[in-house]
């Protein structure tokens, strides 16, 4: 099976690192023209742009900062032209004990829902105006393994954000999908990126290891595909399905 994107322009949200890089990298090498969005890592974002073998614009933004998403995909629309999909993969995951201060605690949970969903929601919000013009368009949003069997106490506010991503795709897929919406879920277990060292750090790699079924970590390059493949329209009966890469680590 060959996938070519060529024809199709895709937004993947915090793209310089991590499992979003991975996710462009595959994207471009099948033929997407990419819109790259990075919040302050911009030598790595356009490390990243450069490295494409295909067409690509970098795009930055804060989702931390509501005002400033609000309005962003009609602008990229003025700019490049018709979005065929996005990849909604930029995402936090602050340790707080849950024994902190109540102000700081609250401050990490607020600043966490308003990366992981909020920004989320504000941005599929704006492209299924644009998608529903086109009767065509295609959302992934990536959530993790920690929204079906939780996670530890100081990263209460990662596990509740990514099961709200969960319930939330699941409502697109069923009310849009006449309109020519797809929606899908990936929820990656433990994988390998600048994000996941912060609780290596913490735990040890020896903790993420023996909790999965394989003998490696997984990579972004392993989640990579999955969202190449239901970027194409190969897949779409899928719509609203939940697909899980996690190594075998929880099974449900």
């Amino acid at each position: 099976m060959n996938i070519n994107l060529k024809s199709q322009r895709i937004l993947v949200t915090g793209a310089s690192r991590g499992i979003g890089k991975g996710i462009a990298e595959q994207l471009s090498a099948s033929g997407a023209e990419l819109l790259l969005h990075f919040n302050n890592n911009l030598d790595a974002a356009k490390e990243l742009q450069e490295s494409l073998t295909n067409p690509s614009h970098l795009v930055q933004c804060d989702l931390s900062n509501l005002e400033a998403v609000k309005g962003l995909i009609p602008k990229l629309i003025a700019t490049y032209g018709k979005i065929d999909a996005i990849v909604n993969n930029a995402g936090i995951a602050i340790s707080v004990p849950d024994n902190a201060p109540t102000d700081d605690w609250t401050y990490i949970w607020l600043k966490t829902m308003d990366v992981n969903i909020n920004a989320l929601a504000i941005i599929t919000k704006e492209f299924i105006e644009h998608a529903r013009e086109n009767k065509n368009g295609r959302i992934i949003n990536i959530s993790s393994r920690a929204a079906f069997r939780g996670d530890t106490p100081d990263y209460l506010a990662y596990a509740a954000s990514k099961a709200a991503i969960v319930s939330y795709t699941r409502s697109l897929a069923r009310y849009y999908g006449k309109e020519g919406i797809k929606a899908f879920i990936l929820a990656p277990g433990f994988t390998r990126t600048d994000m996941a060292q912060d609780f290596m750090d913490q735990y040890g790699e020896e903790y993420a290891l023996n909790d999965i079924a394989l003998n490696e970590l997984t990579e972004p390059k392993d989640i990579a595909p999955m969202v190449t493949l239901l970027c194409s329209g190969l897949a779409d009966h899928a719509t609203g399905c939940t697909i899980d890469i996690n190594a075998g680590s929880y099974v449900h």
